[in-house]
């Protein structure tokens, strides 16, 4: 309830409702459904919280380990927030990027984005690798956040379509001399700035 009241002040556009999440490659299969059973019922305390549902969107976030089997826990999460989906503006995929194959994580992302409303916003949370971006958003995420793109430039490093498919190195020999802009025709500030 705290952490609804503090999103409700914030004024936050997206609130987001509490889960209990657990490393994916945690090997204990009772701490997943314990956690998969408590993120619904924080959910239902986080709708009782919630002072401004028609201003501020509380998105759920799905967990469920990497279960994604016929009646596993990811479809037992899922189910729930069906049945509250007339509560529900948009949805997370959540308990991800945390060192689980390639192949599970993409599973588990196709799984909730066939399963969510395709009406409603479908956030990945703490994704954002290119590869990731692409392949996830080609199975129906919307949304994304991650530390990545941010990191990547601190360090000098540029996203972009190229050579080096993604990347381009800004302080590389190469660009030492070089002061076009980082991508001709793109309307943000490092490149209208030159």
């Amino acid at each position: 309830e705290d952490s609804i009241t503090h999103q409700n002040n914030i004024g936050s556009d997206i609130m987001m409702a509490l889960d209990d999440v657990v490393s994916s490659v945690t090997d204990n299969d009772e701490r997943f459904e314990i956690a998969t059973y408590r993120t619904l019922r924080w959910l239902d305390r986080c709708f009782a919280a919630h002072k401004k549902p028609k201003e501020q969107n509380l998105f759920a976030i799905v967990q469920g380990g990497l279960d994604t089997k016929l009646g596993g826990l990811r479809e037992k999460c899922l189910a729930g927030f069906r049945a509250r989906d007339f509560k529900i503006p948009g949805y997370a995929i959540g308990g991800l990027a945390g060192g689980e194959s390639k192949e599970d994580f993409w599973k588990v992302v196709n799984q909730c984005c066939k399963s969510l409303p395709d009406d409603k916003p479908r956030y990945l949370m703490g994704v954002g690798y290119p590869l990731d971006l692409v392949v996830c958003s080609a199975l129906g995420v919307d949304m994304y956040d991650c530390v990545y793109p941010t990191r990547t430039a601190r360090f000098g490093v540029a996203l972009v379509p190229g050579e080096a498919p993604g990347t381009m190195r800004l302080k590389s020999n190469e660009f030492r001399n070089d002061h076009r802009v980082i991508m001709e025709g793109c309307e943000c500030l490092a490149c209208k700035g030159g």
